[in-house]
């Protein structure tokens, strides 16, 4: 009778370059692992390798070990070879569920270095406990290595990987690259004259495409939304040099465009800035066309909420020359209201007694909670006074709107004498990066559904 051919796997896994140098690197597995499987008179189906990948990884971040588990449930495997368990794994978990794979399609597995038998009680109780042995290894290195990197960050040293565009690292700091920071400079200088992420990018990739490094457009898009730019990272302010303030970062989030809309040859110029009344997000600009008597089709531009295709709400829809017209009669009414509130405000807190503090105000609740357990007031003297100590403490916590003359100085200057007439000759670009700087939202009333006010860019 003809002896069945044994259908061989090889599998084979080196996650660092300290192990290559160890002699473990994937070559010098796969020699091994041929050699033997020929010795044996094995017919390798396929070669299966993860390279760079830690075995306590997700089993689904193994893309090669994923595909062999699909070979085997094909019926092709009848045997997976590998050097050693840590190369196969080193997580109980993931070998149990990978185990029960191979068991229900009669797969068995092989480590050619050591000595393992899954068809003994015994032989699985030892894999079992080199299995969590390798476990508790790699947690205590995953511990020592975040400590490393924790220590890394306080002196705020750059970790590992290729710097973000227009820095460079220079004895583990981040500082600005030479070669690109004009680049990186002249990306936001554009940004902050049209506040509009597709114009820059359009700019900034025409513009340097013929430098020694020019920029992606995955990079100018990162330029302009990643903190590393303001001098913050994970977490931590002056991580880096800074090319932005974190002022001018969050002016970024706050005006950037609600969603990209293709093949627009000119802007609109309230995008994302306009508050749907019924859901609350941003209401998207469109082009109503219109044909007319004369056989002449009419354009205009209007706002309308994007979820109402999708939560079929009547929400509301506004033409865009009406809202130009609202805000040029509003802006500086509404200013001069606001200036006028916050100086009559400065004038009453003068008047008034400091503010309560809640740490003081927490010592009396303290005290008399001491006093009611010694027994020296009764329970209705103890309940009125702690009713009233507690409604002072949380009016002293709750968060006090500070607005300052100082903080519309941006907004005043933009407003000054003559405004008017210079925005009517802007072009639609800079008309746009106008009322960008200085307003941040604009409300629509939910019963109307007419403009009913907005808010400053403080």
């Amino acid at each position: 009778m003809k002896e069945k051919i044994i259908r061989c796997a090889i599998y084979d896994r080196v996650s660092t370059d300290g192990q290559v140098k160890e002699g473990l690197s994937l070559d010098a597995q796969q020699e091994a692992l041929t050699e033997y499987a020929l010795s044996h008179h094995y017919k390798i189906v396929d070669y299966y390798a993860d390279e760079g990948i830690t075995a306590r990884k997700k089993m689904q971040n193994r893309k090669d070990l994923i595909r062999l588990l699909n070979d085997v449930k094909a019926d092709k495997i009848d045997l997976i070879l590998v050097t050693k368990l840590d190369r196969w794994f080193r997580n109980v978990k993931d070998y149990h569920n990978t185990q029960a794979i191979l068991e229900a399609h009669n797969c068995n597995w092989k480590t050619i270095f050591e000595e393992y038998d899954t068809s003994t009680s015994n032989g699985r109780f030892a894999i079992n406990i080199m299995l969590s042995v390798n476990e508790n290894e790699c947690d205590r290195d995953s511990d020592r290595i975040k400590n490393v990197f924790d220590y890394k960050k306080k002196q705020r040293e750059h970790l590992n990987g290729k710097p973000a565009y227009g820095y460079i690292s220079v004895k583990k700091k981040l500082v600005k690259d030479p070669e690109t920071r004009h680049i990186v400079e002249d990306t936001f200088n554009h940004y902050f004259g049209c506040y509009s992420k597709n114009a820059t990018i359009k700019y900034i990739l025409g513009k340097y495409a013929n430098e020694q490094n020019p920029p992606t457009m995955y990079q100018v898009k990162r330029i302009l939304t990643c903190e590393t730019y303001a001098g913050r990272k994970y977490g931590i302010d002056n991580y880096c040099e800074a090319y932005i303030t974190w002022e001018q970062y969050k002016k970024i989030v706050s005006t950037s465009d609600a969603k990209i809309i293709p093949h627009q040859t000119e802007p609109f110029l309230f995008s994302s800035m306009i508050k749907c009344p019924i859901c609350g997000k941003n209401m998207s600009g469109f082009v109503k066309r219109q044909k007319l008597k004369n056989g002449s089709v009419s354009e205009y531009k209007r706002y309308r909420c994007g979820a109402k295709f999708t939560e079929y709400h009547n929400g509301a829809c506004i033409s865009e020359s009406v809202i130009e017209a609202y805000l040029l009669d509003n802006v500086m009414g509404e200013l001069d209201r606001e200036l006028l509130q916050i100086k009559s405000k400065e004038q009453e807190e003068k008047q008034k007694k400091p503010a309560a503090n809640p740490v003081k105000i927490m010592g009396e609740i303290n005290r008399l909670n001491l006093m009611y357990q010694k027994g020296r007031i009764d329970d209705e003297y103890y309940d009125k006074q702690y009713s009233i100590l507690n409604e002072k403490l949380s009016a002293a916590q709750q968060p006090q709107e500070h607005r300052t003359i100082e903080s519309y100085t941006a907004i005043r200057e933009t407003l000054n004498e003559g405004w008017y007439e210079m925005y009517k000759r802007l072009d639609i670009t800079h008309k746009k990066a106008f009322w960008k700087g200085i307003i941040k939202e604009i409300y629509v009333d939910k019963d109307s559904r007419q403009i009913c006010g907005f808010k400053f860019m403080l």
